[in-house]
């Protein structure tokens, strides 16, 4: 079992990382990455993965949600064109 002492420094290399839902994460750089995530090739301190995680994931909806969405989205427009 494993405790996080508050008062000491973190100072694990991250990676971040994504999946198949364009959902991000970050992971110690010495572990090998789980089964359904890939690099995305930034590396470096808790802060700065997360910093540019918060940058770039600005749709926290997974990607099958988003593409449904817009599916049911683009027939709601064509349905008086095709009825």
């Amino acid at each position: 079992m494993s405790w996080h002492d508050p008062d000491k420094e973190d100072t694990t290399i991250y990676k971040v990382v994504v999946n198949h839902e364009e959902q991000y994460s970050i992971w110690p750089e010495y572990k090998e990455i789980p089964l359904g995530w890939k690099d995305v090739g930034k590396v470096g301190f808790k802060a700065d993965c997360l910093a540019f995680i918060k940058e770039v994931w600005t749709d926290m909806r997974p990607l099958s949600l988003r593409k449904k969405m817009a599916s049911s989205e683009l027939m709601r427009r064509l349905g008086p064109a095709i009825g």
